[in-house]
């Protein structure tokens, strides 16, 4: 759901939908993200300073990286209410499982410092966005839907 269809739908409910701009921003960082590594895996590797020359299947496991930020991203666009706490807690899940393998790659010399600290530091932030989001979500009661006339 992009900014302006999230927009109509909090005016036709009366105020905003909570949690949406967290959330909102963490979709565009999953589509971002996992779109690039999907289309363009040698291009986003190099964002994070990894080598596709040096490393073959760096491709392969780029677009698997990919299809998962892609499909977490579309949960959330998708659902609504515990639906959506579920999804959230999921790329939750992921992002600190994703920070944690990138803090291993870094000390057992995988990953160089720099490419280290982009992958576990950009891991860390989406998942921060998504504790985020999931607070607000949990912190606000359900939207009812408006009386019918």
């Amino acid at each position: 759901m992009t900014a302006a269809a999230t927009r109509a739908v909090a005016a036709a409910y009366h105020g905003p939908v909570p949690g949406s701009q967290s959330a909102q921003a963490l979709v565009g960082l999953r589509l971002a993200i996992g779109l690039s590594s999907w289309l363009t895996p040698r291009v986003a590797g190099r964002l994070f300073g990894l080598d596709a020359k040096a490393n073959p299947q760096l491709p392969y496991l780029a677009r698997l990286f990919g299809a998962r930020d892609v499909a977490l991203g579309a949960g959330l666009v998708l659902s609504e209410g515990d639906s959506r706490a579920v999804w959230l807690q999921i790329g939750v899940a992921c992002d600190v499982a994703d920070a944690i393998a990138g803090l291993a790659a870094g000390r057992r010399g995988y990953l160089g410092p720099v490419s280290a600290a982009l992958v576990t530091g950009t891991a860390l932030g989406a998942a921060a966005l998504g504790k985020t989001a999931l607070g607000a979500e949990e912190a606000s009661p359900p939207v009812a839907a408006p009386a019918s006339s």
